[in-house]
């Protein structure tokens, strides 16, 4: 049985620096423009990435969320059973996510 996972937007980053060295928009790109702070979004399972969340990060964490999903552990490395942070890889503005289990989700023969 899999779990649903609540996925909470726990910070934006933003590098300018690196936006003006390699960006052809430099700095003016600013921090991600699809994702807020507080966010949150419930991943329901069969891999459909939920509603108004960013693509891109989707594929950067979808892992960590099926891993969850599915019941996977990362104690002792974290305090929280069922719970893990992980990021999108924009190295110029990177979002930090929270991903944590919830109730389980009945199977489609229950």
């Amino acid at each position: 049985m899999s779990k649903k996972v609540k996925i909470t937007v726990l910070k934006k980053d933003f590098h300018p620096e690196f936006a003006e060295q390699f960006l052809s928009d430099g700095k003016t790109v600013g921090p991600c423009p699809l994702l807020e702070e507080g966010d949150t979004f419930i991943f329901e399972g069969s891999a459909k990435m939920p509603e108004g969340f960013c693509p891109w990060a989707w594929i950067d964490i979808y892992g960590s969320v099926s891993s969850i999903s599915s019941g996977s552990s990362f104690t002792p490395w974290n305090r929280q059973e069922g719970q893990t942070i992980v990021c999108c890889t924009d190295g110029i503005r990177p979002v930090i996510f929270d991903i944590q289990a919830m109730e389980d989700i009945p199977a489609e023969n229950d």
